[in-house]
């Protein structure tokens, strides 16, 4: 009898300090396939303007949750109560968090919550960057609409905190991907980048999950962040999720043909997984 799990678990390696994946191993088989299939689907297509599926109307609905009364901040969610980065384009010092109890989300220090952040997100654990501090609290940046969201959650109990040495960045002019770590250069790509109808979203954001499709139809692996489409509402019946994943051909690197998604040579993807989830992602014209 074949593994039901040998298609759904991420198996990526953990850098030296970075955050742990312990709860992440033990993945749903059924989430994490539905979850890539959903977000490869989106990401797929030609080579071409209009060739990948798209179409349909925005979906405010989150992750299905028993019990729960606020929205969960999911990349499927649209959270307009939560304010957006004030600083899209500032580093960071690499701090990242994880909730191990689902945590409320306030639009300010000290107030009410209008969004819960899960312990997971696409069938692996929730690693979030953290933009600013103020005493007992912590702004953290959000994977869900509107682009850029974040918000405040308690800096008590309840979270994990790490560090990640990694910074990810996307230069749109240049089609280019540069992954630095320890602010050492750890390898410099030609990528595609979304065209000029369907661009990639700029600022910062994060990498959010890392997905294995049971079917590789153009990719192996499939590694989500923390941003959406500005100009699709969907991506194949998905929330339109902007990710990296590889392609088949290597004519498109180098070139503004995608649907908002970043397309990476193989060796890029395969060093891509190695970076730490939460760890931020700066993406610039």
């Amino acid at each position: 009898m074949s593994n039901p799990f040998k298609n759904a678990l991420l198996g990526r390696p953990t850098p030296p300090h970075a955050p742990a994946r312990g709860s992440g191993r033990a993945i749903a088989a059924l989430a994490a396939s539905a979850a890539a299939a959903m977000l490869m689907t989106g990401c797929g297509g030609g080579e071409g303007e209009g060739s990948e599926k798209s179409g349909g109307k925005r979906s405010s609905q989150g992750q299905p949750a028993a019990a729960a009364k606020l929205p969960q901040a999911t990349t499927y969610a649209d959270l307009r109560e939560i304010p957006q980065d004030t600083a899209p384009f500032a580093g960071s010092d690499g701090t990242v968090v994880h909730p191990t109890v689902p945590t409320p989300v306030s639009a300010s220090p000290g107030g009410p919550a209008v969004a819960t952040l899960p312990v997971t997100q696409l069938g692996g654990p929730t690693w979030v960057p953290v933009v600013e501090t103020r005493p007992g609290w912590q702004r953290v940046l959000l994977p869900s609409r509107p682009n850029r969201a974040t918000g405040w959650i308690p800096a008590g109990g309840g979270l994990q905190k790490a560090r990640s040495s990694h910074v990810v960045k996307v230069d749109l002019s240049a089609r280019r991907l540069t992954i630095l770590d320890a602010g050492r250069t750890a390898g410099t790509w030609s990528v595609a980048v979304g065209a000029a109808k369907t661009p990639t979203p700029t600022g910062r954001t994060f990498m959010l999950a890392s997905l294995a499709p049971a079917k590789k139809t153009y990719s192996p692996l499939i590694l989500p962040v923390g941003a959406h489409s500005a100009t699709l509402d969907t991506f194949g019946g998905g929330p339109g999720t902007v990710a990296f994943h590889g392609w088949p051909t290597k004519s498109v690197f180098g070139r503004a043909v995608t649907h908002g998604c970043v397309r990476v040579p193989a060796d890029a993807l395969k060093r891509l997984a190695r970076v730490p989830l939460g760890t931020p992602v700066l993406i610039t014209d």
